[in-house]
C-alpha cells in the first residue's frame, strides 16, 4: 500500500489529460488515494473528478441538476464535425424527451423474451469459436473471441446482412476512441472518418429496411424506423438524423463494453486461480461471478454530466455549468459500499455496483450483456480449464473503456 504521502502525490499530480503509463495499467492505486484525500477533486481545467460511490449515485439520481446533454461540452472538442453531429445525436449523451423517444424504441426490442429468444444461437456462436481454438490449441482472446461475440449479437439486431459485418468493429473503436479525456489528432481523424463511413452505409440499410420491414419485435431498425414513422415513442417521430446516428450508438453501446467485460473477466479469472477453480467446480456460479467482473475491473470506467444549475456534490459547492466526470471504476471499489473491494470474489452479495450506470440513463442492454458474458465466460472456463496466458496481455491505451486490446492464450 502506498503511503499517505505518496497517495498526497497521486492526488496532487492527477490529471486526465495527462495520464502515466502506470494509470492506464492499474488505476486503482490512484482512484484509492484520490477517494481518501480528494472525493471531489477539482481538475486543472475546472470541473469535478468523483471517486465515492456515494456521490456517483447521488448525480446519477439527479438528472435534471446534473445532465448528460454534451453539446456544450463537445463543441471545442470536436468542432462541426461528423463525431458532435453524432455524439450530440446518441441516446446515451442526451435528455428526455429525445432519450425518453429512444430509449424506448431501442428497449422494446429487447425485452426479456427477446433476450431469452437470442441464447441457443449465442451457445452456438461461442461454441463454434471455442471448437476453431481448440483446434489451433492458441487464442487471442479478444480478437478472436471476445470481440466476436458481440458484433455478430448487434449485426442481429440490426439485421446487417453478414457479409457487410466486416467493418463494424473498426468503426466502432475509432468513434469511441475519440470520446478519450484527451483525444490526438490523429484519434479525432480516425473518428471522424468512421462515422462517416458508417453513416453512407446506414443510410443504404435504412432505405432497404425501408422498402422490406423486418420483425420489430427482433429488429431494432425496423423498430427505429416505425417509430419514425408511426411516432410510436409518443406522438414525435425520429428525424433521420436521430435515426441514423442512434443506430451507431447501437452497435458502440454493446459492442466494446461487452468486448471489455468478456475479455477483462477471463483474464481476472486466471489471474485468481481460486476463484477460476470454484467457478470450474460451480458453474451455477457464473451469473455472480459475471456481477463481480462487472464491479472488479468495470468495462466502462468513467461517465460525465454538466450541472444544470448551482448545487453541491459531497458538500462542496459548484457552479452552474460545471463538468462533471464520475469515475465507475473508483466507485465500485469504494469500501463504504463494498467489504474488501480489492478482493474478486465470484460469490459477492450483495453487489450493487454501477457498471451499468444508474437511474434513467441505467444501460438499455445491461440484459443481454449479462446474457452475452455468462455465455462467453462460463463456456470458455469450462472448455479450457487448463488455459494459460501464453504472452503478456496487451491493453487498450485508454481510460474511458477499460480493456484489452490482444490477449494470447495457450488452451492445450
Amino acid at each position: 500500500m502506498p503511503s499517505d504521502t505518496d497517495e498526497r502525490a497521486l492526488v496532487r499530480d492527477f490529471d486526465l489529460r495527462h495520464l502515466t503509463p502506470a494509470f492506464h495499467a492499474d488505476p486503482y492505486p490512484v482512484y484509492r488515494a484520490l477517494r481518501t484525500h480528494e472525493p471531489v477533486r477539482r481538475m486543472p481545467d475546472g470541473s469535478l473528478f468523483l471517486t465515492r460511490y456515494r456521490d456517483v449515485q447521488a448525480v446519477y439520481r439527479d438528472p435534471k441538476t446534473f445532465s448528460s446533454d454534451k453539446k456544450v461540452e463537445f463543441r471545442p472538442k470536436y468542432g462541426e464535425s461528423p463525431l458532435y453531429a453524432h455524439h450530440t445525436t446518441s441516446l446515451v449523451f442526451n435528455d428526455p424527451p429525445l432519450h425518453t423517444r429512444v430509449r424506448k424504441l431501442i428497449a422494446g426490442a429487447l425485452t426479456a423474451r427477446a433476450i431469452a429468444a437470442m441464447e441457443p444461437g449465442l451457445i452456438r456462436l461461442v461454441d463454434g469459436l471455442l471448437d476453431a481454438a481448440a483446434e489451433r490449441g492458441e487464442i487471442d482472446l479478444i480478437g478472436e473471441f471476445a470481440s466476436a461475440i458481440p458484433v455478430e449479437v448487434i449485426g442481429n439486431l440490426l439485421d446487417v446482412p453478414h457479409s457487410e459485418r466486416a467493418p463494424l468493429r473498426e468503426w466502432s473503436l475509432a468513434i469511441l476512441g475519440a470520446l478519450e479525456p484527451a483525444p490526438t489528432e490523429a484519434q479525432l481523424e480516425r473518428g471522424n472518418r468512421a462515422v462517416t463511413g458508417f453513416v453512407s452505409y446506414l443510410k443504404g440499410l435504412v432505405a432497404a429496411r425501408r422498402r422490406t420491414p423486418g420483425d420489430p419485435q427482433h429488429d431494432v431498425l425496423t423498430r427505429l424506423i416505425q417509430g419514425e414513422t408511426e411516432g410510436e415513442s409518443g406522438g414525435e417521430r425520429l428525424s433521420e438524423v436521430e435515426l441514423l446516428q442512434n443506430c451507431i450508438f447501437i452497435l458502440n453501446a454493446g459492442h466494446e463494453t461487452t468486448t471489455n467485460l468478456i475479455g477483462n473477466g477471463i483474464v481476472t479469472l486466471s489471474e485468481w486461480p481460486d476463484a477460476r477453480a470454484a467457478l470450474q467446480r460451480e458453474p451455477d456460479l457464473i451469473a455472480s461471478a459475471v456481477e463481480e467482473c462487472l464491479r472488479f475491473e468495470s468495462s466502462n470506467q468513467l461517465g460525465n454530466r454538466m450541472t444544470t444549475v448551482d448545487t453541491e456534490i459531497g458538500g462542496v459547492a459548484v457552479a452552474k455549468g460545471t463538468p462533471v466526470t464520475l469515475c465507475i471504476g473508483a466507485a465500485n471499489r469504494d469500501p463504504e459500499q463494498f467489504a474488501e473491494p480489492d478482493r474478486f470474489d465470484i460469490r459477492r452479495a450483495p453487489n450493487r455496483h454501477l457498471a451499468f450506470g444508474f437511474g434513467i440513463h441505467q444501460c438499455a442492454g445491461l440484459s443481454l450483456a449479462r446474457l452475452e458474458a455468462r455465455i462467453a465466460i462460463g463456456r470458455f472456463v469450462q472448455r479450457f480449464p487448463a488455459c494459460r496466458l501464453s504472452g503478456e496481455p496487451v491493453r487498450g491505451g485508454r481510460v474511458r473503456f477499460r480493456g484489452y486490446a490482444a490477449v494470447p492464450c495457450r488452451v492445450r
